[in-house]
């Protein structure tokens, strides 16, 4: 007989968490501890450089990067919405718009670098503040790579008809992954363009 009873004598429910959905958190979990890691190093090192460049001489606040992963949040939620609802269209369109999306930061990301690189001279050794931007920033932005890769597939087998509402945790698991990515913009962005600036 089990221990846990309800008052009526009847036994609880089991607490049943999908594998998919304690995997996806443990994997949050980890990359939460290697992204604090970093931005902890960013802070640390924030003002240390003896030579410059400093942030306050190269970084703007990248607004519609920003504007760009963040409603990506909405569009994914919107997606996975319309696949509970056996409406594949529509999932299958904001899917793809929150690729478009995710590509827009990318892309304003790469527009950053080369202009930091290139114009402006910052690489990953020019002093400290060059070390730590690229290693939290690129970091950051190697997972929205992982996430966009992941829609894409998911685009790719629904385009090809086998992605169903009974998928719909799945794709949600990847949504997860997806808000992650967004929060850590949001310590990245805030650390490394509000503060660091």
């Amino acid at each position: 007989m089990s221990s846990a009873t309800l008052a009526s004598g009847a036994p609880l429910p089991p607490l049943v968490a999908s594998r998919g959905r304690v995997g996806m958190l443990l994997l949050i979990l980890s990359e939460s501890a290697f992204f604090s890691v970093f931005i902890v190093a960013y802070l640390f090192y924030l003002g240390k450089s003896l030579t410059g460049p400093y942030p306050r001489d190269l970084l703007d606040f990248p607004l519609l990067g920003t504007l760009a992963l963040l409603t990506s949040s909405g569009t994914i939620v919107l997606a996975v919405r319309g696949l509970r609802r056996g409406r594949l269209a529509r999932f299958a369109a904001l899917l793809f718009a929150t690729i478009a999306l995710g590509l827009v930061f990318l892309g304003l990301t790469a527009l950053e670098w080369r202009h930091l690189i290139f114009d402006a001279g910052l690489t990953l050794r020019t002093n400290l503040f060059g070390t730590t931007f690229y290693s939290l920033v690129g970091f950051h932005a190697a997972h929205v790579s992982a996430g966009v890769l992941m829609m894409l597939l998911i685009g790719a087998l629904a385009t090809l008809g086998h992605v169903r509402p009974e998928h719909a945790e799945r794709v949600e698991m990847v949504s997860w992954y997806w808000h992650f990515v967004d929060v850590v913009w949001i310590a990245v962005v805030s650390v490394v363009y509000v503060i660091g600036t």
